[in-house]
């Protein structure tokens, strides 16, 4: 069932009035037929229209379904210059999501809480492998570089409730030497939490990753369809992570 309504003028005054429709199938037609004229439902109306809904479905919608009508209080109009609007600290979302949530489905949130566990520090080392590690996936650079532009270009701070100002260069570098001491636990944790993720029983994982840039000499690029980015500089070069996994069964 639905709300249609038809428009009548009376004494140069256009007046609404509301019907409660519902579609019925007789043979290959469809057709809809009026279940009741709710009127010009002004509060009294709306009154009883949400008394008949309630009395059709038998109450059963009333905890999922939103409220056909409105309050009656008017919320205030609030003119807004066009022209005048611009856009501040966009932030990107989508990477960064997706790469927390890759964070989390291989359970590194919990192995970094085990491993270094917190103390006095106010933001949880944890925490930023995660920026790390995220950063890597999404744009490979350097610890600098993270702390300075790319942490606060994306939606991770609200996403880690990490404040940009506690994300630095020096903490990045302290946190890759916290997380040193347990390069073998992580990697026994990945070739578990990998065998578990793709139902795989193999007695060698092997990978590695690294970073790269590739672009064409001269003018070569006036050609191409598709215009890199600048790197310190220098044009036409983009920079892409290549990995590489072999695994023996």
């Amino acid at each position: 069932m639905y709300l249609r309504h038809t428009t009548r003028k009376k004494n140069g005054k256009a007046h609404v009035y509301w019907q409660l429709v519902r579609s019925v199938r007789h043979g290959r037609k469809v057709v809809q037929e009026t279940v009741a004229q709710l009127g010009e439902l002004d509060a009294q109306g709306r009154a009883r229209a949400q008394a008949l809904a309630r009395s059709i479905t038998d109450g059963t919608a009333a905890s999922s379904q939103q409220p056909l009508f409105e309050g009656d209080a008017a919320a205030d109009a609030v003119p807004v210059k066009l022209g005048k609007v611009r856009l501040e600290r966009s932030r990107a979302f989508g990477a960064v999501w997706l790469g927390w949530l890759l964070w989390q489905a291989l359970r590194l949130d919990e192995l970094c809480r085990a491993l270094l566990p917190p103390a006095r520090e106010s933001i949880a080392w944890g925490d930023i492998a995660a920026i790390l590690v995220i950063g890597r996936l999404c744009e490979p650079s350097s610890e600098l570089h993270v702390a300075e532009q790319w942490y606060r270009s994306t939606a991770l701070e609200d996403l880690l409730q990490v404040p940009a100002e506690s994300v630095y260069d020096e903490r990045l570098y302290r946190a890759l030497d916290r997380l040193l001491p347990h390069k073998q636990a992580i990697e026994q944790h990945l070739v578990h939490r990998f065998g578990e993720l793709f139902d795989l029983d193999y007695e060698l994982l092997l990978y590695d990753v690294t970073s790269t840039y590739f672009g064409a000499p001269g003018q070569a690029w006036r050609f191409q369809r598709v215009r890199f980015p600048h790197r310190q500089g220098v044009a036409a070069h983009r920079k892409s992570s290549l990995g590489l996994m072999e695994v023996t069964t």
